[in-house]
């Protein structure tokens, strides 16, 4: 072979790599199918999805506005009736980034549906069907797949796809959120009950039990064992709490009830009520009668009565721990499973821990502040963090209702109202009924009242449509609000009187009053009547990245220059669920077949054109529908993107 003859070789598989390396088809999902005997006549379906670690693949039941369901059709016949709908596994449940925090049910690693069926001709051989779905990442969602399946009666497993995975690599990864998950919610826990031992009910109780066990043990190191064994008491009942609540509702439970829009409002309640207890409106007490049960028995002495004195502690201190301890709940009950278990165990151990150290060395007391108006004051405060966080609760049940009640703007104002009267109160310009006189306010407590006023005034911006970013996973987002563009400004920028013409088929784009197209027809019209050269973005409602590129690197001065003056913008969505008017066109991927979505021919166009199913994909072209220079993906680079779209644009000019 010359040299000649081998640059030439080169060159053709440096292009050939280059292409398939551009090629970014992205199928994390492969589907199999087999057949399960029921009776003589029914007969399960199975359909099992094996999914690649990070994606993950929604259910069948999802709220609207939300991302798209996972769906099943099947083609009618005579020889088969349907016997129900198809059931699925049980799945996770979280709130979902790409979908304004909506709770949504989804599947990781695997998932199995099955359909029942009833057969009506023992001679059948095939049963046809078809799925549709979509599956999200941390940081994307792709375009909805349909994709055909066959159930086979001849064999007894017929395979749409066959891929080999890695389980155990899957598993893992699993495990590790999980993990992670609990030891976040350990430390939450662990954080509130440390909080908790600074309040009116317990702080007192302190000095007092340990003074009982140092003084009724014949030893100290007896002293010592009896204050370990009710710690231990004291942990055994938060966690025994946990456990009930679990066993009742099952491990999952919980889980699939605060996915619910009437949970979310119910533990929003429950939180404003532990609230207004706090800042002295009422106490939330347990009965009498069960203290004075508990105490009876505390009496009897040995390990029985140092359990029941920890009982009558968590009892009598209810009316402080409850709210506390309630919230931890409710938290942990958003993520099902033993969260609510591990949450008690991390609530009751920093209590557990203090009675049983300062048991093992009785000196520290005398290091220990004084009882006093500052111990009402912790309770106040833990009030107003309760009420703000209430409104979190409402916040999810509003977004998934779509009722626009509870919008950016109110929930901002209300927290800024809520944190303002914390300062007034740290600054004792605002006395609750509990509240002891206040000659003077300590540095400490001066320290936190001028934080918490930085913290308030941070937020006003927010009103104006800052994004907020110390507290991004509070409020809804910014396109949930009722002036996406700042409050007393519409989408020209500008005031409410500034208004700009826009052509047929076009919008002016929030918050950067970008004119954009959504159809690609009508775009490349309107380029070619300004004489612009066309950016086609390939995005989705539910493209985390798109929404950080359009944040970050759009807004920049000298990128949104270019995006609102020297390109026509056309955005595609590919998950757009509108259907067609009229009869739906032929797919193109899927000979036989029609597409259901507008969003499908999009998502098409781009597989077929461009090789590339991921957003965001951007593409500058000119009037001939060819490329200016090489599309890009996402280019969080701000210098970078602006280079790109000056290549484009200079390229155009050219021609």
């Amino acid at each position: 072979m010359n040299k000649r003859t081998f640059y030439i070789l080169l060159t053709i598989f440096t292009l050939v790599f280059s292409n398939v390396a551009k090629a970014q088809i992205i199928d994390p999902v492969r589907w199999s199918t087999s057949i399960e005997k029921i009776s003589e006549t029914e007969f399960d379906l199975i359909i099992e999805a094996t999914i690649d670690a990070p994606w993950h693949l929604y259910s069948q039941i999802l709220d609207e506005g939300g991302p798209i369901a996972t769906t099943f059709t099947f083609t009618e016949s005579d020889d088969y009736t349907l016997v129900g709908t198809p059931t699925e596994e049980e799945g996770h449940s979280a709130p979902e980034p790409a979908f304004n925090n909506m709770m949504v049910k989804y599947f990781e690693n695997s998932a199995l549906f099955k359909q029942r069926i009833k057969i009506v001709n023992k001679e059948i051989s095939l049963v046809n069907g078809e799925v549709g779905y979509m599956v999200c990442n941390d940081t994307q969602c792709l375009a909805p797949v349909y994709k055909d399946l066959a159930f086979s009666f001849n064999t007894s497993k017929a395979t749409t796809t066959t891929t080999t995975t890695n389980k155990a690599t899957d598993k893992a990864a699993t495990k590790g959120e999980k993990k992670k998950g609990l030891w976040n919610i350990f430390l939450l826990a662990f954080g509130a009950g440390f909080i908790a031992i600074f309040t009116p009910c317990v702080f007192p109780m302190i000095p007092m039990t340990v003074s009982f066990f140092t003084k009724q043990s014949k030893s100290k190191a007896a002293g010592i064992k009896n204050a370990f064994i009710y710690g231990l008491s004291i942990i055994v009942i938060y966690v025994l709490l946990g456990t009930i609540v679990t066993a009742i509702f099952g491990a999952s439970a919980l889980n699939e009830l605060s996915t619910n829009v009437w949970f979310n409002v119910i533990f929003f309640f429950i939180l404003v009520l532990f609230a207004f207890s706090f800042l002295g409106a009422f106490e939330i007490m347990l009965p009498n009668s069960w203290a004075n049960k508990v105490d009876k028995q505390a009496d009897r002495g040995g390990l029985t009565g140092i359990f029941f004195m920890a009982l009558a502690l968590a009892i009598v201190s209810f009316s402080c721990t409850g709210p506390v301890a309630g919230f931890v709940l409710v938290e942990a009950a958003t993520k099902g499973g033993i969260f609510p278990i591990i949450g008690m165990l991390g609530f009751a151990l920093p209590i557990a821990l203090v009675f049983m150290l300062f048991a093992a060395f009785p000196g520290w007391l005398n290091s220990l502040p004084k009882s006093g108006g500052w111990l009402n004051s912790v309770k106040v405060v833990l009030g107003f963090l309760e009420l703000a966080l209430a409104f979190k609760f409402l916040s999810n049940a509003d977004m998934v209702l779509q009722l626009h009640w509870l919008e950016r703007e109110v929930f901002i104002a209300i927290w800024i109202a809520i944190f303002a009267a914390l300062s007034f109160y740290l600054f004792g310009k605002i006395q609750l009924p509990h509240d002891s006189p206040l000659k003077h306010i300590s540095v400490g407590r001066l320290s936190l009242g001028l934080l918490t006023l930085a913290f308030t005034i941070y937020m006003i911006p927010g009103l104006w449509g800052a994004p907020l970013n110390l507290i991004s996973a509070f409020p809804p987002p910014q396109h949930y609000s009722e002036s996406p563009y700042g409050v007393g400004y519409t989408r020209s920028g500008g005031s409410a009187t500034q208004l700009q013409e826009i052509p047929d088929g076009g919008h002016l784009m929030a918050p950067h009053n970008i004119l954009a197209f959504n159809d690609y027809e009508k775009g490349l019209a309107y380029a070619k009547k300004v004489n612009k050269p066309v950016m086609l973005d390939f995005t989705g409602h539910a493209c985390v990245n798109c929404r950080k590129m359009e944040q970050n690197v759009w807004v920049k001065d000298k990128v949104l220059t270019i995006l609102k003056n020297d390109v026509v913008l056309i955005s595609l969505y590919v998950d757009e669920k509108l259907k067609f008017e009229g009869e739906a066109p032929d797919s193109k991927l899927r000979p036989g077949k029609k597409l259901r979505y507008t969003g499908q021919q999009w998502s098409e166009l781009q597989q077929i054109r461009f090789g590339t199913n991921a957003q965001p994909y951007y593409v500058l072209m000119g009037h001939d529908e060819e490329n200016l220079n090489e599309a890009v993906g996402y280019t969080p680079d701000v210098e970078e993107y602006h280079l790109w779209l000056e290549d484009g644009i200079t390229n155009f000019k050219s021609k």
